[in-house]
């Protein structure tokens, strides 16, 4: 059981983010929702009874821990920092011991974490990145992976009790934004293997090769991945397009580690390839395609 004095407030009850904190509920925490939209938090509060929070300020007030599932890392540092006139950073934790804790479990930007948590600091807030894989299906039943980045051991800490309620497999990654830049580099990977197995079909079509062959061979050979055996075959093969992962997620992951690798000066020209194609792909068939759907770009007329 979760010790009492800690009341998660969790902002961002979307796809990923209503499942998640139902998952804290059902562990036993104290779990307060907000989400802009009264919609989605009025449904979490239909599923799983618990409170929502009409306000940031109202949530910081109820709220000793606030873990964040936002499109983007702009959005995060928006809510924390802006809306309400920053009332969240500035409520939350106020006058409780240890202060306020910010888990940010979003596909955020590495480099803006670490200048969030500079300016969260200032606050007496500690923050936390700890982004996740896995889908809306293991986010359901609380078997995510979870990739933690955090510069306060004491912080990490304090968090894994609440991240273990959502996930099976909780990484270290290292300081704070390691969480951020191990998601995005998985992700980056992840597409590249998607665009390499999709290609190599599309040539092996062309010259007379059948797809079903070709994949076969791929996955009994050398070539074979996750996307060969999993994505390629169950979704591309049948044209059904519906793993669940949105192509303006991909594309906004693989963006997130190209621009990493410039940040960090490493030339990473694949990287670069990788972030004009998806983001092709996500303007031509729309953000909340399946991103299994970029193939229908790349194949010929």
């Amino acid at each position: 059981m979760p010790p009492s004095r800690e009341t998660v407030g969790f902002v961002g009850l979307g796809n990923m983010g209503r499942p998640m904190a139902a998952c804290l509920a059902r562990a036993g925490f104290e779990t307060i929702g907000y989400d802009a939209n009264p919609r989605a938090s009025a449904a979490f509060a239909a599923e799983t009874g618990c409170p929502t929070a009409p306000t940031l300020a109202a949530l910081a007030e109820a709220a000793t821990l606030a873990v964040t599932m936002l499109p983007t890392g702009a959005i995060v540092r928006r809510v924390l920092l802006e809306e309400e006139q920053g009332a969240l950073a500035s409520g939350l934790g106020v006058g409780r011991s240890g202060g306020g804790l910010v888990v940010d479990m979003s596909s955020s930007e590495p480099v803006g974490t670490r200048a969030l948590g500079e300016a969260l600091a200032g606050r007496d807030i500690a923050l936390v990145d700890a982004p996740v894989s896995g889908g809306v299906e293991k986010a359901a039943d609380g078997t995510l992976a979870i990739m933690i980045g955090a510069d306060d051991a004491a912080a990490a800490e304090r968090a894994e009790p609440v991240l273990r309620a959502m996930g099976d497999r909780l990484f270290r990654a290292g300081p704070l934004g390691a969480g951020h830049a191990a998601k995005a580099l998985n992700n980056y990977a992840a597409a590249a293997a998607f665009t390499a197995a999709a290609e190599a079909l599309i040539v092996g079509e062309a010259f007379g090769l059948e797809r079903e062959t070709l994949l076969t061979i791929v996955n009994n050979s050398s070539g074979r991945s996750f996307n060969s055996e999993v994505p390629i075959r169950q979704e591309v093969l049948p044209r059904t397009f519906a793993t669940g992962f949105k192509l303006g997620l991909m594309a906004k992951d693989v963006a997130i580690a190209a621009d990493l690798a410039e940040a960090v000066g490493i030339d990473a020209p694949l990287s670069r390839d990788m972030k004009a194609r998806w983001a092709a792909a996500s303007a031509a068939l729309g953000p909340d395609a399946d991103f299994t759907r970029a193939v229908t770009i790349w194949e010929p007329a």
